[in-house]
């Protein structure tokens, strides 16, 4: 009887450890905090691209079958084959990555618009949702009904009627132009070619401004008035000290400006149409 009442007493202690380890243990995990793994949203419009809402590209093959998330490679808020002056794209993938960086739409702002025009339709509830809803193709970049104004007609400026968000006269003029960088010692006509396109020389004299070259270019913080056929530019890193790496330039004689200009040192800012 002593022995069978040792053995109840025994596991019931058992039982008792068990338990004050199972909480012990869920008490662990909780001041651990292990993170919820996170999903990602996408773009479904694309034939072989997607976008995530983290500012990725990528094809629906390289997608990450449980996140759903693009892989952290290449570029983050790519704006490739992006004038991003205008803010018009000629792929929607690339539109909705480009429109993702912070710098290009401001949250503050983005969530205060109305999806549609009736004072009764909602607000976007993130950035994504306004990029991806508003790099579709919309009337303003759609003429006569059934025609594109240009190539790049994946758009993700804020609505014209919006505070704040009508281009500059200046910024309309390079509206369906591809404003390429090129490689250093490049002509514009061969950065042009390189994309299958030709060098617009009229539109280098809008390029050829401080404010708009910076938009581009890092520039380390200096853009200097220079006398070339090669500008604007920008000075590479490994340059000459007496010619300012990193420095951009700007020509102050208008009529140097030149498709064909070059310059072993410098990197060219092109207008390829």
């Amino acid at each position: 009887m002593s022995k069978s009442k040792s053995k109840s007493l025994s596991w019931v202690f058992l039982l008792h450890l068990l338990v004050e380890f199972s909480w012990t243990m869920a008490a662990t995990r909780k001041e651990i905090g292990f993170p919820d793994r996170r999903i990602c949203r996408t773009t479904v419009q694309g034939r072989y691209l997607l976008s995530d809402d983290n500012g990725y590209v990528c094809d629906a093959l390289s997608l990450d079958p449980q996140s759903r998330c693009c892989p952290e490679r290449g570029d983050k808020f790519s704006c490739h084959g992006c004038n991003v002056l205008s803010q018009c794209c000629n792929s929607y993938e690339f539109c909705v990555s480009c429109c993702l960086h912070p710098a290009q739409a401001q949250k503050e702002q983005v969530l205060k618009l109305k999806i549609a025009k009736p004072s009764t339709s909602g607000t976007y509830v993130s950035v994504f949702d306004f990029c991806a809803g508003r790099c579709r193709h919309n009337s303003e970049s759609v003429v006569h009904e059934n025609a594109y104004v240009s190539d790049f007609h994946h758009c993700f400026s804020l609505p014209s009627n919006s505070s704040g968000s009508a281009f500059t006269p200046v910024e309309a003029r390079l509206n369906g132009i591809n404003v390429v960088i090129g490689r250093q010692g490049e002509s514009c006509d061969s950065v042009c070619k390189l994309n299958g396109q030709s060098c617009v020389l009229n539109k280098l004299l809008i390029l050829n401004q401080c404010d708009i070259i910076q938009k581009y270019m890092s520039c380390k913080g200096t853009c200097l008035a220079s006398v070339g056929a090669d500008q604007p530019a920008e000075v590479v890193d490994d340059a000459p000290k007496h010619l300012n790496p990193g420095a951009c330039l700007y020509t102050l004689t208008q009529s140097l400006l030149s498709c064909d200009g070059s310059h072993r040192h410098t990197r060219r800012l092109c207008p390829c149409a």
